[in-house]
């Protein structure tokens, strides 16, 4: 078969790919922002800037220290990972008992000072970083020529997107997180430090936030527009997944970045609103979410 629905085979499986790609990346980037408003119910509008945030450090380990990649999957989220205590120790500690507004409020706040300070520092022409040479080339599969990086971007994104819903929902430190976020005197009095544990839940979504920037970095330019540009979508997803629902974030992140992809193919005016288009029918039919809980 050379074609589908009057498409060449290559280029439907190529976009298909690329839907694939996109979509691994919605999925890890809607799992931070379910984690961090799941577990301690602020929307965390700064995701997008963390995501930048990461791959920059990734690009300037490598610009000004020569640290390749694999070391940079290890940095990066450990430096975002540390701004993100920071930020939940210093701000978002006042507003865990006020609305969720101030919240989305502030995070948007932090993430036009970090635009703005990047696009100061490093202006918005976009930096190049290489895949690395392990990952370099690309493999025929017969039907397809598969870049061997974007492979590892699907493989590496959905094993860390499983994982982190198996420890959260599956173990017993998910289960305390919960709990803790839920009635933290009855989890502080079994000795339990919570703050700690809500600021550590932090810096894990925004570590998360930062390793899809490191993973998006030899695919995307490095700008400090990157993350604006893609957080509205990533929101579309988690509402779409339903607000907290960490495994409806990451099975919606993957099958609507397919469903883009595959509208480039087919009516490629509307795959940039399609993601909006099914949010807003998935809200009319069912307002938690697909995977969300009514109240």
């Amino acid at each position: 078969m050379d074609d589908i629905f009057g498409i060449p085979v290559q280029a439907f499986l190529g976009q298909l790919l690329l839907g694939l790609v996109n979509g691994s990346f919605y999925a890890m980037l809607s799992l931070g922002l379910a984690v961090i408003f799941g577990l301690l119910g602020i929307v965390n509008f700064a995701h997008g800037a963390l995501y930048m945030i990461g791959a920059y450090v990734a690009w300037l380990s490598f610009e000004k220290f020569g640290l390749n990649y694999w070391v940079a999957l290890v940095l990066s989220p450990l430096v975002v990972g540390a701004l993100g205590v920071l930020i939940e120790r210093t701000l978002l500690r006042h507003l865990y008992k006020l609305d969720p507004l101030y919240g989305l409020l502030l995070t948007f706040g932090l993430a036009l000072i970090a635009e703005g300070v990047f696009r100061e520092q490093f202006g918005v022409s976009g930096q190049q970083y290489a895949v690395p040479e392990l990952l370099q080339g690309a493999t025929d599969l017969g039907f397809m020529v598969l870049p061997n990086y974007r492979a590892w971007v699907v493989v590496a994104s959905l094993s860390v997107c499983l994982g982190t819903w198996f420890l959260v929902e599956k173990t017993r430190l998910g289960s305390t997180l919960r709990a803790g976020t839920e009635n933290p005197a009855l989890v502080q009095a079994f000795g339990i430090n919570v703050p700690v544990m809500v600021t550590l839940t932090y810096a894990a979504g925004a570590a998360l936030a930062a390793l899809a920037g490191v993973l998006a970095a030899p695919v995307i330019q490095i700008t400090p527009l990157m993350g604006s540009n893609l957080i509205i979508v990533v929101f579309a997803v988690v509402v779409i997944g339903g607000m907290g629902s960490i495994l409806g974030s990451i099975l919606t992140g993957v099958v609507l970045g397919v469903i883009e992809g595959l509208t480039k193919v087919f009516y490629p005016e509307a795959s940039s609103i399609v993601v909006f288009v099914i949010m807003a029918i998935v809200l009319m039919i069912r307002p938690a979410g697909l995977f969300g809980k009514e109240k």
